[in-house]
């Protein structure tokens, strides 16, 4: 059996601490240019080097996306940044994510030791790809959307062994082939292959006749609009054993937007069906409704296994609605303890004294418990902390350790994605 590693999102450097305590075996991420993700918060050079330094002291691996598909004017840029990412000693990254062959060729010649990834952008549908970038010196390819698991184990068994194979298996999925997406650059200027998608798919769309300009005629899919773009996101949870089985190394979970308690939450979850299954398949099995539950705790939209059994039907594949499910609300990180016994807290969400909420474990566990004090950081009481990124203090009467995630349970929601 080949080694698996749970690789997983960070949008900013504290989100990338907490994918690491959470189960990551890797964590990918971007700087500040030349990733697809131009609205995450993304990482300045001092915040990579610190986030890449913390990672590789726990073990985990760090890889940088660069996987836009560039002009002519990114060149130059491009060879600076590489340049800069290699001189990050003694903490450089692991690899580097890309989808453009100039790209990669400047890698190449400008940071040889950084393993070279090849992205799901450069539309990697075919063993004979996967050779040929092999070939070009690539250590790793990230296979398409669209690849079945009969596929993806077609191409294992076609490639040489020590190449890897890197799948999404968790997390929202793109109408365009690959992710290519013209729409937002049509719609607004904004590239999508440039890292600016508005996400046009998400929006609702009505039809107006030729002759009749100005009148829109909705075609409605339901009571909320017509949403005809819309797809599930992808959740492989229930199907640990058929991944295994295709050969894939590295299981990739979508999400660099997302929040430091939607990683924690996927991470830790995939962290423990993955390990509960080497175990034992009877232990995954027995285990199957509590990882059923967290994976549904977070903000998400129905799920669908996307292509791996075959193209999907339109039951499967496309959504029927604009909303996402929410269970938990993010309240915070736990931080250090000051001399008092209270826990540092930088707010995400107001919560009060008297309040019951839950601590969230690395180890799966998930504690109840009530908010007995809070003091500002001049020990000044404090009945609730209303301001957003507000620091505090808290005693929860119990003892928590660093980087415990603290949340709040609340009924089901339907939160419109407008």
């Amino acid at each position: 059996m080949r080694k698996i590693e749970l690789l997983v999102p960070a949008s900013s450097l504290e989100v990338l601490k907490i994918a690491v305590i959470f189960g990551a075996d890797a964590v990918y991420i971007g700087g500040e240019a030349f990733g697809l993700r131009a609205k995450a918060k993304n990482f300045t050079m001092e915040e990579m080097a610190e986030g890449i330094a913390f990672a590789h002291e726990h073990g985990v691996k760090v890889y940088v996306t660069a996987n836009i598909l560039a002009h002519n004017y990114d060149l130059d840029g491009v060879r600076t940044y590489f340049e800069e990412l290699n001189n990050m000693k003694p903490d450089r990254p692991d690899g580097l994510i890309i989808a453009d062959p100039a790209i990669f060729m400047i890698a190449k010649e400008v940071c040889p030791e950084i393993e070279r990834h090849i992205s799901t952008q450069a539309n990697n549908t075919n063993y004979g790809t996967f050779k040929f970038w092999y070939e070009q010196g690539a250590k790793r390819v990230v296979t398409a959307r669209e690849l079945s698991l009969k596929e993806i184990k077609e191409i294992r068994e076609n490639i040489p062994e020590d190449m890897d194979i890197e799948t999404f298996i968790h997390g929202a999925m793109c109408i365009s082939y690959s992710g290519r997406c013209l729409l937002s650059n049509y719609f607004t200027g904004r590239d999508a292959n440039k890292g600016a998608c508005t996400h046009p798919c998400r929006w609702k769309y009505s039809v107006m006749e030729e002759k009749r300009p100005g009148e829109y005629f909705p075609v409605y899919e339901n009571e909320r609009g017509t949403y005809i773009f819309n797809s599930k996101d992808l959740c492989m949870i229930e199907h640990i054993p058929d991944l295994i089985d295709a050969g894939i190394d590295s299981y990739k979970i979508e999400g660099r937007m997302k929040t430091a308690l939607y990683v924690a939450t996927v991470a830790r979850t995939y962290r423990k069906a993955i390990d509960d299954y080497l175990e034992s398949p009877e232990k995954y099995q027995e285990n199957m409704p509590w990882y059923l539950d967290q994976i549904s705790n977070c903000t998400y939209r129905q799920f669908t296994t996307g292509f791996f059994y075959g193209k999907p039907s339109e039951e499967t594949q496309i959504y029927d609605n604009n909303t996402y499910q929410k269970g938990y609300t993010y309240l915070g990180i736990v931080g250090q303890k000051n001399e008092e016994g209270l826990y540092r807290i930088e707010q995400r969400n107001k919560f009060s004294v008297g309040e019951t909420i839950e601590v969230m474990k690395p180890n799966g566990e998930n504690i109840s418990a009530t908010v007995l004090r809070m003091v500002d950081e001049e020990g000044k009481e404090m009945e609730s902390c209303p301001h957003p990124m507000q620091v505090f203090y808290v005693d929860l009467g119990m003892e928590l350790d660093e980087y415990d995630i603290l949340r709040r349970q609340e009924e089901d929601t339907a939160i419109s994605l407008e």
